[in-house]
């Protein structure tokens, strides 16, 4: 099988690039697939595509730009040029831009690939349906809510339009099942970038880092993490820092030197900036715990599965999709209410001084990462795109 996939990949900076990196080291790594074709952004035109671990021929093209208006044309023109078995998009709805036409023009790509005869499946990270516009930073106007949901409605029936859809968290397919009678939808988790040995869940000495990974600004923010790191330092008289691993959410540039000025005054704060992929599993590693700021979610968390393979105790809100996680996959964590400082500092707090307890949590997230490597995640897609390859009686989709 030829192989084609449709994506960011490291060094772009665009959203999911990460990912990509970990579904191609994996998915070359099966024998069912002869070549890999990466079609991904300009800025990866320098991607290392040179792997330690032997597998199949990874071919690098990149074919489109961010913000650009002729990304179907010449994601088209790529395929055309290349004639792969199978095509995989790795998309979520802010893809291929962050202004509103080249975004959505990008998002009919699929569907242009079909209809070019080309088997074509959509990973999409989130729905429309589960998005808190406002929190995620798009507009707190009302009218413009619903101009959006329009268009998230009428873009979600487009990449519906591909052979098969895939989503990562079983109410994503009941909802897009029940609202636009798809049938088309399949569930195959995210599953887990690295799976290191497990770890001794001992730490260095010095002070307890405190860790929050991410992209911040819109619903992810620092602010209230800070004033909980605070009151436990009050309460506990314990050493601890505050690692702010991660940038600005493209919507809000300039957030976190904001935060920086604001909180001047606060002692052993560390803002990494972007933390280069060779440099994740030190991040984690060092980190007594992985906090969740968040007042909504937007997707399956990546920075879950990774704050499990490397056996992380995480403080998280019980809400949306990490409520969901929690539920499905088997991880573990202390939770607290969203909007609340002193929740945030109590759940900090107990993991702090009951260091036991915050290894149960780390152990019990070890195991649920470990249980979904992404060998068998892309196991799973080479199965789903054998079924299509082979003999695949004709889907209806939502019209």
């Amino acid at each position: 099988m030829i192989l084609a996939i449709v994506t960011a990949y490291p060094p772009s900076k665009v959203t999911l690039n990460e990912y990509a990196f970990h579904l191609v080291k994996h998915f070359r790594q099966h024998q069912e697939v002869t070549e890999l074709i990466l079609f991904t952004d300009d800025t990866a035109a320098n991607a290392i595509i040179d792997f330690k671990e032997e597998g199949c021929q990874v071919t690098l093209k990149p074919c489109w730009k961010f913000n650009s208006y002729f990304n179907l044309i010449s994601i088209a023109k790529a395929v055309r040029s290349t004639q792969p078995d199978m095509v995989l998009y790795n998309l979520q709805f802010m893809k291929f831009g962050d202004k509103k036409i080249p975004a959505a023009l990008g998002l009919f790509s699929p569907w242009l690939t079909k209809l070019m005869k080309v088997k074509t499946t959509v990973l999409l990270h989130n729905i429309m349906e589960t998005v808190d516009l406002s929190s995620a930073g798009f507009t707190n106007n009302k009218i413009k809510m619903s101009v959006f949901n329009f268009i998230g409605e009428m873009l979600t029936r487009v990449i519906l339009k591909a052979d098969r859809l895939v989503l990562t968290i079983s109410k994503y397919v009941a909802i897009l099942e029940d609202k636009y009678q798809a049938k088309n939808c399949i569930l195959i988790p995210h599953g887990t970038f690295e799976i290191p040995e497990e770890p001794s869940y001992e730490l260095a000495e010095g002070p307890l880092k405190i860790m929050t990974f991410g992209k911040f600004g819109t619903y992810k923010k620092v602010e209230k993490l800070i004033e909980a790191v605070e009151q436990v330092r009050l309460n506990t008289g314990q050493n601890l820092e505050i690692v702010i691993a991660g940038t600005d959410n493209p919507n809000t540039i300039g957030y976190l030197d904001a935060v920086k000025k604001a909180y001047k005054h606060v002692s052993n704060i560390t803002f990494t900036g972007y933390v280069a992929e060779e440099d994740v599993p030190v991040i984690f590693s060092e980190s007594a715990m992985v906090v969740f700021p968040y007042t909504s979610t937007t997707g399956s968390s990546g920075v879950l599965h990774q704050a499990g393979s490397y056996g992380k105790a995480v403080v998280m809100p019980d809400l949306g999709d990490l409520s969901i996680l929690v539920k499905e996959e088997g991880y573990k964590g202390e939770f607290f209410e969203p909007e609340s400082v002193e929740s945030l500092a109590a759940a900090i707090e107990k993991l702090v001084v009951d260091k036991t307890y915050r290894n149960e949590i780390a152990k019990t997230n070890y195991q649920a990462a470990a249980a979904l490597p992404m060998s068998i995640i892309t196991k799973m897609y080479l199965n789903a795109f054998n079924d299509q390859l082979v003999v695949e009686p004709d889907l209806v989709v939502a019209a």
